[in-house]
């Protein structure tokens, strides 16, 4: 029976990497995948999915008014759909991924961040969490040594950036994973952080 998984974590957890790990398993018994990926992140390009170490793959690219059921459905043979960046789906969008594993009988593998920069859950996230069959955690750490579970945006100076547009698409130089105490010591003016002291995903914390 077809399920939706929906694989969350903070960044740098290897989200990417484990779509694109999971799609090739499936190719590589003969199935065909369909990798979904947003306009929103244009990072490496439109129509690629790209991991921080280097594989990638081609992506149909959907955009906020997209019916990702219709476009599905436009495909033949598919064994899976799997959905990067999935925190940038809106409520209806992730309504239609229930639809493609209901009526279409197609498992969808959803990977996205839990919350942004404000510790705030983002729309595709949340019904992600209300919604999927399976939520999987995807684990890293923080430069502190304790599991990293919040993003804290920073600036030039590494403190942190309290208000703006939750989506504003930057890497390692923007963007760091962090325990919720220090998310926490961050965020409340209590000390800076540097953009070098990235995360590392860790098998199990």
């Amino acid at each position: 029976m077809a399920k939706l998984f929906f694989y969350y974590s903070a960044m740098n957890a290897g989200k990417t990497t484990h779509l694109l790990q999971s799609s090739h398993n499936y190719r590589e018994r003969g199935m065909q995948t369909l990798i979904l990926s947003s306009s929103l992140d244009d990072r490496f390009g439109q129509g690629v999915v790209k991991s921080r170490i280097g594989i990638e793959s081609p992506s149909i690219i959907f955009n906020q008014k997209e019916n990702i059921f219709d476009l599905v459905k436009e495909h033949d043979h598919v064994n899976c759909i799997l959905v990067d960046e999935a925190q940038f789906l809106n409520k209806a969008q992730v309504y239609q991924l229930t639809e493609i594993v209901d009526k279409l009988n197609i498992p969808v593998l959803a990977y996205g961040l839990r919350t942004d920069f404000q510790g705030e859950l983002f729309e595709g996230s949340q019904y992600l969490l209300a919604w999927a069959d399976e939520l999987r955690e995807l684990k890293t750490i923080c430069h502190t040594g304790k599991k990293a579970t919040m993003v804290v945006r920073i600036d030039d100076a590494g403190k942190a950036i309290k208000s703006g547009a939750q989506i504003q698409i930057g890497g390692n130089e923007r963007y760091v994973s962090v325990s919720r105490a220090e998310y926490k010591r961050i965020f409340h003016d209590e000390g800076s952080i540097k953009p070098s002291q990235i995360s590392l995903p860790l098998e199990d914390i």
